[in-house]
């Protein structure tokens, strides 16, 4: 496999010594092994140490061999829901639920530029990348007027750090005016959003196999989007052979919004405008019934779990589990750091594992994740949402590079046998390598592609900016 980002002059990669949860269909797992890399493929992988390439000649590069002991390969974690923006609005409205989070903030957000933007987004991806992930969706629905390019922000700080991005053009054209959430100052019109969405697959999506930055197209949510934007959008985004994201089921009170205002349930209404299917991603699906729940497996729609967005919120427990023995597609999101200021995808295996437990109880506890299904919506799970399963997402010959390599031998893991439960119910775990396509962006715990303390700087003004509402 070949394709876009791939450099035939890099030297081939060496992982060995380590032991490796390749995440594969059989659950394939060594507890000493190897894999090998070149040119941004995975070549080889297997148990025991790594067979040494056969020399192309004095002038080719040397392997560049790394030593994994103490440490668990895994695929790079994938992040299928995220809000780049609001990493300068975190820890505001500490106590609210969702509709009262949304009303304190929505004016605070309207002061964002591009920026501003520009630099949560570097903040957010350089932390997502320091935590293990190395695949991240963005849902950028919010666009003031005179704000500037916001969506190329986000999309230019992801080149920077150096992770695959499939960010998604957002739309709100439902104003408080109109009996909706948002301030009537951060919506759009229609035809605006439209332009703008089939401005952003024009300029932005690559569909070739291996690129680092495709479009999905994302109207926010039912209560700040009209119906025809939905049905236009959808019908755009086909057109075009992009996907399709929106938050969906998040919580108590829009199940009563779509009910009083549609006659139905959030899922419901999804269908009837013709928002299930494949190409169809849903971030929450957390109040959900049996029906919906067998709708979503049915036609194939995907789910972005968000755990401790869903905690932080109040929002309720998913049906995580009944989702996925459905057949349904589940992966992991963060979340928007304003409300999940942790910002870690790594934590939210646990977290997934957790709440799952919960909402089981002691009644049903094979209705619950364990270590290994947890890694598996955060890695698989996730490439199956953005349309990547079959480059991304787990360990096999043939898919991109983009791995994970834990360090499992210190303090807050070494006395845990299995390695996948220290991963995913241990601290989070340091990175001794992360790689994207083969390129490294972490390299022991260090950030190599930018400066975090820069990063951090930049951030911290932003915000104090955000928070004045200066802007330059």
């Amino acid at each position: 496999m070949s394709g876009a980002g791939d450099d035939a002059s890099s030297p081939t990669l060496i992982i060995e010594g380590c032991a490796i949860a390749t995440v594969d269909a059989d659950g394939t797992e060594y507890a000493s092994g190897y894999v090998v890399v070149n040119c941004g493929v995975i070549t080889a992988i297997g148990p025991g140490s790594a067979p040494r390439p056969v020399s192309a000649g004095p002038a080719a590069p040397a392997p560049r061999i790394v030593d994994g002991s103490g440490c668990l390969l895994t695929p790079g974690l994938v992040n299928t829901h995220h809000h780049l923006y609001q990493w300068i609005f975190r820890g505001l409205a500490q106590d609210a639920t969702l509709f009262g989070w949304l009303t304190e903030l929505y004016p605070r957000w309207a002061r964002i530029d591009e920026e501003a933007v520009y630099t949560a987004a570097q903040a957010g991806l350089g932390w997502l990348a320091l935590t293990g992930c190395t695949t991240s969706s963005d849902h950028h629905y919010l666009f003031p007027r005179g704000s500037g390019d916001l969506l190329g922000a986000t999309i230019e700080a992801a080149r920077r750090i150096g992770l695959r991005f499939d960010p998604t053009r957002g739309s709100m054209d439902r104003g408080a005016s109109a009996g909706g959430l948002p301030p009537d100052g951060v919506v759009e019109d229609i035809d605006a959003a439209l332009a703008a969405s089939q401005e952003a697959i024009g300029r932005h999506h690559d569909p070739r196999p291996g690129s680092l930055t495709r479009i999905g197209l994302a109207p926010c949510s039912p209560f700040s989007v009209s119906s025809e934007l939905m049905v236009r959008t959808a019908e755009l985004a086909r057109a075009g052979g992009v996907r399709l994201h929106t938050h969906l089921a998040e919580t108590a009170d829009e199940e009563e919004f779509c009910l009083a205002e549609h006659g139905c349930t959030p899922a419901e209404y999804a269908e009837s405008l013709g928002w299930l299917g494949p190409d169809v991603w849903l971030a929450h699906c957390v109040h959900l019934n049996d029906n919906a729940v067998k709708r979503l497996a049915a036609t194939g729609t995907g789910t972005a779990h968000c755990p401790s967005s869903n905690a932080r919120l109040g929002s309720g427990l998913a049906p995580v589990k009944s989702l996925i023995d459905s057949g349904a597609p589940v992966g992991l999101g963060v979340d928007g750091a304003a409300s999940q200021e942790a910002g870690m995808l790594v934590e939210e295996l646990r977290s997934a594992l957790y709440l799952s437990r919960l909402r089981a109880g002691t009644a049903e506890p094979d209705q619950a994740l364990d270590a290994r299904g947890a890694l598996r919506i955060g890695t698989i799970g996730g490439a199956r949402l953005l349309g990547r399963a079959d480059e991304i997402g787990s360990l096999e010959p043939g898919k991109y590079a983009d791995l994970a390599l834990w360090r499992l031998d210190g303090l807050g893991h070494a006395d845990i046998a299995d390695p996948v439960a220290a991963l995913v119910l241990g601290p989070p775990a340091p990175l001794k390598l992360l790689a994207v396509h083969g390129r490294t962006v972490v390299e022991d715990g260090e950030l190599r592609t930018a400066d975090a303390a820069r990063l951090a700087r930049e951030a911290r003004a932003a915000s104090r900016r955000m928070m004045d509402g200066s802007r330059p």
